[in-house]
């Protein structure tokens, strides 16, 4: 199985960004937990600050990857362009958020990429990436 994982503005900066609303691990610490964990599983991984840099990976892996894991960031709230890639690929989607952005600021409660995931898995900090894995796992 091939997951792709792909993180958005600013995942870079967790483990240092606002530790009380994403924690103090850095992502790439939390990936060698979760490829250790899941040893059987090709989990590929990119992140940009940039939406097109996003859109060219997501069109670049999503016929042959087993599913991706997307964390558009704030991207979610105003891309449509992100929502177009992921309709034109056939790898199902699954949109993951590490706080629960449904208890933050308003403009955060609409995703404009939701409606053409598989799923979207919000607020469980980075275990929300692993129940994403699970979800793929079946």
């Amino acid at each position: 199985m091939r997951i792709q994982i792909i993180n958005g503005p600013n995942i870079n900066l967790l483990g240092k960004r606002e530790p009380s609303v994403y924690g103090s691990v850095t992502f790439e610490d939390y990936l060698k937990e979760l490829r250790k964990r899941y040893a059987d599983v090709e989990i590929d991984y990119f992140q940009s600050n940039i939406e097109g840099e996003m859109i060219d990976c997501i069109q670049r892996v999503g016929f042959e990857a087993d599913g991706i894991i997307l964390n558009a960031g704030a991207y979610t709230h105003t891309s449509i362009a992100l929502q177009d890639a992921i309709r034109a690929v056939t790898s199902p989607v699954i949109e993951v958020h590490i706080s629960n952005v449904h208890n933050r600021e308003s403009f955060r409660h609409m995703s404009m990429i939701a409606c053409a995931c598989k799923g979207v898995i919000c607020g469980f900090g980075l275990d929300s990436y692993r129940l994403a894995l699970e979800a793929f796992k079946g």
